[in-house]
């Protein structure tokens, strides 16, 4: 379903970010919150060709993946007004242009908050049906491939560091154990590239 369909007529939107979108939004929004959804789990199963990688080397970023038990933390953003539109066409392009990403609507929950306080959201979620999907692998596998990825927006390791950061800072309570095994595989390789150069 594209995002226009799910937010027709509305005039206030909650976007759920849960990878470079936590620090880096680039659009404007009435006011953001940490927290978290349930039922998907984050995972550096997507490639990327464009933004952290190329054709022939592609990044990984994280896409969510169902799981029951899971849950995912990250930043949510409201946008009111003009906002929704404009958010919604710079989010088609920036979330789109790596290909496979679908729209869906999901139950965000502000930490701190009572349950109650809960939202619907919308959220872009790369999927397995597209050439860029490359799957699971180990976490040595994955921080050795983001090592050596650069992209139109930047090195894939930043991508990486950044997203630990966040949850470093904003939700120290959470362990993350995907993203933290990965960080330490990808920070291991560093020395030995800059050795080779």
């Amino acid at each position: 379903m594209k995002p226009q369909d799910i937010i027709a007529g509305k005039t206030s939107v909650w976007i759920f970010g849960y990878g470079s979108l936590v620090w880096k939004p680039d659009f404007k929004y009435k006011r953001s919150k940490v927290g978290f959804i349930q039922g998907y789990k984050r995972r550096f199963w997507h490639g990327d060709n464009f933004h952290r990688g190329n054709d022939e080397l592609p990044g990984r970023v994280v896409t969510l993946i169902e799981d029951d038990d899971a849950s995912t933390w990250g930043v949510a953003f409201e946008v009111t007004g003009s906002q929704v539109e404009e958010s919604l066409k710079y989010l088609d392009v920036r979330e789109t242009v790596c290909g496979g990403y679908i729209t869906k609507t999901v139950e965000f929950f502000p930490h701190g908050e009572s349950q109650a306080s809960s939202v619907q959201a919308l959220v872009y979620i790369a999927t397995s049906d597209n050439p860029l999907y490359l799957g699971p692998a180990s976490s040595e596998e994955i921080g050795a491939q983001i090592a050596v990825c650069r992209g139109k927006t930047g090195h894939n390791l930043e991508y990486l560091l950044r997203l630990a950061e966040f949850m470093r800072r904003f939700c120290p309570h959470v362990d993350d154990p995907h993203l933290f095994s990965i960080e330490a595989a990808a920070l291991a390789v560093v020395p030995f590239l800059l050795a080779a150069q």
